[in-house]
């Protein structure tokens, strides 16, 4: 009867979870519209962040007033339990590389990234060839790999520490795994969507100029895959976060529990 009880509970409290994570995309898709007019139409690379970080909380939000799914009484194993046990792993591995890309991709842009023509640091990629210099912008140096690299590390660190605590706290190992790859996916959306916005500027600001030269085709043919590879991660982050009951029916189904 206890366990019947509980259960009850949680399901009446699982609408506050998808409810919290509609909110947390709606007030993204409201916070990306109205930073992408501003600072001259390039604040889209500013709106990618605002918009993950929204989604992010909404996620975070909805676990805590959801809360775990508990039944009975019952003892506990002595062996912990451990947060790789329960994120997907080839997803999460992936997304790992894509972070790493998106580090990476930040940092060599930041370095080679110059002055626009008003004189703003870390807007434009200025280059010159034949006696002739040529500037793109927008272009994602520090002026904007910094809101993007606090945004990749405060959703790192909030995601972190919710993983953990979805590790050890009592519930099943189902629910446990249904929450964790939620909070997956909500950094996966951070990553993946910063990661598209970085991978197209690039292009589009290397494509814009004549004199990148090699250099310029190498790049271009580094970032294009990156950037598919997160046009295709990050609807799957948003579907998972957007309809939170698909993951939980597919895994009950696999598991035959």
């Amino acid at each position: 009867m206890l366990e019947l009880d509980s259960t009850a509970r949680s399901s009446s409290r699982a609408p506050l979870d998808r409810y919290a994570r509609w909110t947390g995309l709606a007030v993204g898709v409201l916070a990306a519209r109205l930073l992408s007019p501003l600072i001259g139409d390039d604040g889209i690379l500013y709106a990618i962040p605002a918009f993950g970080l929204c989604a992010v909380a909404g996620v975070l939000v909805g676990d805590a007033l959801t809360g775990p799914r508990q039944g009975a009484v019952r003892t506990a194993g002595l062996t912990p339990r451990r947060v790789r046990d329960h994120v997907p792993p080839r997803m999460t591995g992936l997304l790992l590389a894509l972070a790493a890309a998106l580090v990476a991709v930040l940092a060599v842009a930041t370095a080679v990234a110059s002055p626009d023509d008003l004189g703003r640091a870390g807007r434009a990629l200025t280059l010159t060839c034949r006696g002739v210099t040529e500037s793109a912008s927008p272009w994602p140096g520090f002026y904007y790999s910094l809101p993007m690299l606090v945004s990749l590390a405060l959703s790192t660190a909030a995601c972190g520490w919710s993983l953990r605590r979805i590790a050890t706290r009592p519930s099943d190992d189902q629910s446990r795994r249904d929450r964790t790859l939620a909070i997956v996916a909500a950094w996966g959306l951070v990553v993946s969507s910063s990661l598209l916005g970085v991978a197209s500027t690039v292009s589009g600001a290397l494509m814009s100029t004549s004199c990148d030269g090699t250099a310029g085709t190498v790049a271009n043919w580094a970032v294009w895959p990156l950037g598919l590879l997160s046009l295709i991660v990050a609807p799957w982050c948003l579907f998972t976060i957007a309809s939170p009951r698909a993951p939980r029916a597919k895994k009950a189904e696999g598991n035959g529990r």
